[in-house]
């Protein structure tokens, strides 16, 4: 026999199901953004400092605790200036060595372009940093 639902039991339930669709839209609304609105590469971070409005928006596109790193001047310069070549680096630090990476900026998939090693007084310099 089957079991009778009440008016409370199918309340709940209508409460449940609301919830967890509110929960996997504002989930899925944050994956979109993150996924589609945020830089991924070079080619993106410049397009999107490129064609900012203001300075606020550009410094959202930094991490948090980094905003002060682009200045005013920075931001004017880069908005109004054409762009000779976008490169894009990655430096590792291994053992007592460090090297700088040269990688394909605007890929899908990231291709080494130039692998150097670091001289002494640079791998000091980054390394302050």
């Amino acid at each position: 026999m089957g079991r009778k639902v009440g008016p409370y039991q199918r309340k709940n339930r209508k409460r449940i199901v609301y919830l967890l669709s509110l929960v996997i839209i504002i989930t899925g609304g944050l994956l979109y953004y993150v996924y589609f609105f945020t830089p991924k590469n070079s080619m993106e971070l410049y397009r999107q400092l490129h064609f900012s409005e203001d300075i606020k928006k550009a410094k959202e596109l930094l991490l948090e605790g980094y905003e002060d790193n682009l200045t005013e001047e920075d931001f004017k310069f880069i908005a109004n200036n054409p762009v000779d070549q976008i490169s894009q680096f990655t430096l590792f630090k291994y053992n007592e060595k460090s090297y700088v990476i040269m990688t394909s900026p605007g890929t899908e998939r990231l291709k080494i372009l130039a692998v150097k090693e670091l001289p002494e007084d640079l791998r000091e310099f980054f390394l302050d940093f």
